[in-house]
Order: structure tokens, then sequence, then C-alpha cells
């Protein structure tokens, strides 16, 4: 683990607030180097598959050739939602380190943990920069509730 990736999810998760998108951001991370950055635009594009880690996971096999990631770690803002963690299992990355316990949703320890349901393994460390990736969505969610957004939120 390595908090460098984490700051750059979360300036991933700032370009998202920027553009009225909650704010999550995600980075995948081989060999000690960024092979790709994404975050949310599912408002902005209208489309429900575009979270973070599906789109950084997507920019991963096409930098890499392939859609296995092994020796790949990923860093998102915020607990992996269902989607994402099978995403993430089924692209074989072997370490998913997150900010933001998701209480709602969250499928590595919160609501569910999917990382032992299949056969590759991964191994999940959450709560990294928890303070400052809460403090973002707090933020964000504040924001759309004051409607101060311009944008498909509305």
């Amino acid at each position: 683990m390595d908090i460098r990736f984490m700051k750059e999810a979360l300036r991933q998760a700032k370009k998202a607030f920027a553009i009225g998108e909650t704010p999550i951001g995600a980075v995948i991370v081989k060999d000690g180097k960024i092979i790709s950055r994404a975050y949310n635009k599912r408002e902005t594009k209208k489309n429900a598959l575009l979270h973070a880690e599906i789109t950084a996971i997507d920019k991963a096999c096409k930098k890499l050739g392939g859609w296995r990631l092994c020796g790949c770690d990923i860093y998102v803002t915020l607990e992996p939602c269902p989607m994402c963690a099978g995403a993430i299992v089924q692209a074989r990355i072997d370490n998913v380190y997150f900010g933001a316990y998701d209480e709602k949703a969250g499928s590595f320890g919160s609501v569910c943990d999917v990382s032992h349901l299949l056969p590759h393994k991964v191994n999940a460390v959450g709560g990294i920069m928890e303070d400052e990736t809460k403090a973002v969505l707090k933020q964000f969610f504040e924001k759309l509730r004051k409607r101060e957004f311009k944008n498909a939120n509305e």
C-alpha cells in the first residue's frame, strides 16, 4: 500500500465533484506505476456502468492488452459496490485499497464481502485516508441537497 496512490484517487474524486458527479476516484497500479485513472461519470454520460472502478479497469485492460490485471492493485476512495467488487475479482486484481467504508453498498466487508466468493482471492484493505475521503463525500451530498450543482443530477 502506498499513500500517494490514494492521494491520486482522491484527486480523481475531486474531478468528479467539480462536474457534479458523486466524488469517487480510482487508480490502478502495476509495478509501482499508475496505469489508469478514472472517476465517476454515470450522471454525465447517462450510463449506470460508469463507476470509477469500472472505467479504471477498462483503461487498464486496454493499456495492458488483456483482461487479466494480475499484479495490479486498485486504489479507490469509497469501498466498491457489488458490481465493482465483482469486476475487480473478475479482472484478477491482487489488492483493493479503499478510503471510506460504504455502509449501504460496500462489498469488501461493510454489507458483504466478495473477496473470497470466487476462485481468485482479492486482498482488501479499507480506511485509508478515510477522513479525507469521507469529507469530500459529505461536502458533495450537502451541496447536492442544496441543489448547488448545475448538471445532470438535477
